[in-house]
């Protein structure tokens, strides 16, 4: 492992030696793929390695949803899954108190959000310094990370904690790119852009090259870097929505308090005075983009106390997936639905297994007799 961070490094020192220009782009293409493949190795060592079972700490993943908290140690996470799931985590005022993973469940407007305190990560973790690996590999696992930052330390620790994650995989806060890479037997290397790029097919053979790619076509509908391409080819890439919590606002004054409030996902908070907690758990719950689904049984009145919690994708919000998270047997003797609520023009509305729901409707299911 010694020489792949060596490689790393030398690598990362290169790139910060080149010039970016039209001249450069190619050689630093080639280094960013070299560097992505590098990273790779360290995210999954070769089998047959020293590791043995049982190095991380994963915890089986429970209710509609899950999060995790990010950060530096000693920033409040550990007060703060005390303070929103009742769970008790060690808190004290040195660092590193929290050694492994600890799971609570947030219970919030009839969804159970799983929360997972993280240990505290060191600038390095990507490269496997301290438990940084295990921590975001959990950190890969979740629909939302919430990056937990104290409001009385420099604000530089909001992008190395960034660092740290773009490094394992993870992109925060964006989505995959409209790019199309496939995969050919044979005709070169293909590139086409509906939109204007910095990219081209020179730049593309460049980066195909370090992976040995020498078949595939290359469609962007948006516009895309060398980095996009890069996470194409890679293909492991996790994009998962974040929110910065600033904690410990009650440190700092309202001077520099307005200056945060001004960023995008930020949400100030005071853990340990309850400060906006009510505000943090709207902004996760905007963020996660659930829906609420409510049952009927025939001749009784809507279930309002239990909704059936549902992603808001256009597959994951359907009456088939609504069925099959009540019970996968539901759809073999399914003839229709009736719906209520604003998904449908009346109500109540006959509607198929395709119908897509929204939030708060009120769905009750009619079997073949």
């Amino acid at each position: 492992m010694a020489s792949v961070l060596q490689k790393i490094e030398e690598i990362e020192a290169e790139m910060a030696r080149t010039q970016k220009n039209k001249a450069t782009s190619g050689h630093l293409g080639l280094l960013k793929a070299k560097l992505a493949k590098l990273r790779r190795e360290l995210i999954a060592p070769a089998k047959g390695g020293g590791g043995g079972p049982g190095d991380g700490f994963e915890v089986t993943k429970t209710g509609d949803a899950r999060i995790g908290l990010v950060g530096f140690p000693s920033v409040g996470k550990s007060t703060l899954l005390t303070k929103l799931t009742g769970t008790e985590s060690e808190v004290a005022a040195y660092e590193f108190t929290t050694l492994t993973c600890i799971p609570g469940v947030i219970h919030y407007k009839g969804a159970k959000i799983q929360l997972l305190d993280l240990p505290g990560i060191i600038e390095g973790a990507k490269d496997g310094k301290g438990r940084g690996r295990q921590v975001i590999a959990v950190a890969r696992s979740c629909n939302l990370i919430l990056i937990t930052l104290d409001a009385s330390k420099p604000a530089l620790h909001k992008k190395l904690i960034e660092h740290e994650l773009e490094g394992f995989g993870i992109r925060l806060n964006k989505r995959p790119p409209n790019m199309i890479y496939r995969r050919k037997d044979k005709g070169g290397i293909s590139f086409s852009s509906a939109v204007q790029t910095e990219l081209d097919l020179d730049l593309i053979k460049t980066i195909c090259s370090e992976y040995r790619i020498h078949n595939a076509d290359f469609i962007l509908r948006t516009a895309a870097t060398e980095d996009d391409v890069i996470d194409a080819i890679e293909g492991n890439r996790q994009y998962i929505p974040a929110i910065y919590v600033l904690n410990k606002v009650d440190s700092i004054s309202m001077e520099e308090l307005e200056l945060y409030d001004r960023l995008p996902n930020y949400v100030p908070i005071s853990a340990n005075l309850e400060w906006n907690l009510d505000g943090l758990l709207e902004s996760v719950w905007d963020r996660l983009n659930l829906l609420r689904i409510y049952t009927k049984p025939k001749g009784q009145i809507p279930d309002y106390d239990s909704p059936v919690i549902l992603r808001n994708t256009p597959a994951s919000r359907t009456i088939e997936a609504f069925c099959n998270k009540l019970h996968k047997a539901i759809m073999k003797e399914f003839k229709y639905a009736l719906v209520w609520g604003s998904s449908v023009k009346f109500n109540p509305q006959k509607c198929g297994k395709d119908h897509e729901l929204c939030d708060e409707d009120v769905v009750q299911i009619v079997k073949r007799v």
